[in-house]
């Protein structure tokens, strides 16, 4: 019988890397498990599919470890660390292979959850951040967009922070519409002469999520963020109020669910008051939801995180889209409607807002006639 010898034992270690690395796609680097036992070791025991994962997303570079926390506890016993130590590279492995099968065939949505704050508001609440979640140009009787406050430097930016509906996601593409105002004269489009998005996470645990969304939005929050990345900056079209669409060079990793927008420039003068403004009527942010089969826990001390992959919630996901299912995260916790939650946000900032010292009165108005509307005056 002919005896065959594994190419691999007959190379040196550094030289078989540098083969392997060469698959830049990760579904031969997957599939080169499994040719031998021999393969499989090397690939695993040398974190091949991390550092595939590291190189499509540099900010996986700082993953402290990947825990399980649906496993079972595997008993330990003494003298077991060599034991431990592989365990430890299979979990790996297996999380970072699941992670790129959930890239190719998780779907892409908007990944908007709420809107948490904007560096300024003409007037609020009827002109707050919570109104571009709506893609309607009019809600409630009324135009429904964003408006800055009005200044004289051309120069002077503005931002918008979002949460995402997980915080572990895939952000490719965001689209924005500037809002034009039909009510005015000339029909001006408040637009910025560019953008650019940052994403990140909370400074601190105690500044929990849902507290910061509770926060009423006319209230700049900024400083509570640490932003991981920068895009480059991108021109907007100037006399275009359709959803332009701003697609990233490469996917990016958001790790901790928020997302700024900067806009950068005001190009609009209004005619009564001679400033420059800065409006949005709607924002998407579509990419890929990685939740419930991943999740991150952020470690302040050391500014790392761990990457928490859920198996049986991502064979879940798997079985739905086998199963037909649109999406593959169906089985999230369920996002408001965008009706829905700019009712909840909309009713939450009236509220506060009356309670505020000098507060003016609101028109509260009705939907059913764009046309002919009675205001309610409430004092």
């Amino acid at each position: 019988m002919e005896t065959r010898i594994d190419f691999l034992h007959w190379l040196e270690t550094d030289m078989s890397l540098n083969i392997l690395m060469y698959l830049d796609d990760p579904s031969d680097l997957i599939r080169a498990t499994s040719v031998s036992r021999f393969w499989r070791h090397f690939v695993i025991a040398n974190r091949l599919c991390k550092q595939l994962c590291v190189k499509y997303f540099p900010q996986l570079a700082v993953v402290a470890g990947v825990v399980e926390p649906s496993s079972r506890k595997e008993s330990v016993d003494i003298g077991s660390s060599t034991r431990m130590e592989w365990e430890v590279l299979e979990r790996d492995h297996r999380a970072y292979t699941s992670l790129f099968q959930a890239l190719k065939a998780f779907a892409v949505t908007d990944c908007i959850a709420d809107a948490v704050s904007a560096s300024s508001t003409d007037r609020y609440p009827d002109e707050s951040i919570v109104n571009t979640l709506d893609p309607r140009e009019k809600f409630l009787g009324g135009y429904s967009y964003w408006s800055s406050k009005g200044h004289s430097d051309p120069d002077v930016p503005e931002s918008l922070i979002y949460r995402l509906n997980a915080s572990f996601c895939i952000i490719t593409e965001i689209n924005i519409r500037p809002f034009l105002a039909y009510f005015q004269p000339g029909l001006p489009i408040y637009s910025a002469k560019s953008l650019r998005f940052r994403v990140g996470h909370l400074k601190s645990s105690t500044d929990v999520e849902s507290d910061l969304v509770q926060f009423p939005t006319e209230q700049w929050v900024d400083d509570k963020f640490i932003w991981t990345y920068t895009s480059q900056e991108f021109p907007m079209a100037q006399q275009d109020n359709h959803l332009q669409k701003f697609k990233l060079p490469e996917p990016v990793l958001c790790i901790g669910g928020f997302l700024q927008i900067e806009l950068l420039g005001r190009v609009q003068k209004q005619e009564t008051d001679g400033l420059f403004y800065i409006c949005v009527s709607h924002v998407q942010v579509m990419g890929q939801s990685l939740f419930p089969a991943f999740d991150v826990e952020i470690l302040e001390s050391s500014e790392m995180f761990l990457l928490k992959y859920y198996a049986n919630a991502f064979y879940d996901a798997l079985q739905g889209l086998s199963n037909g299912s649109p999406c593959a995260t169906s089985s999230v916790a369920p996002v408001l409607p965008p009706e829905q939650g700019i009712w909840v946000d909309g009713l939450l900032d009236f509220f506060m807002h009356r309670n505020e010292p000098g507060a003016e009165p609101v028109e509260w108005l009705s939907d059913e006639d764009d046309e002919e509307w009675d205001p309610v005056v409430i004092h």
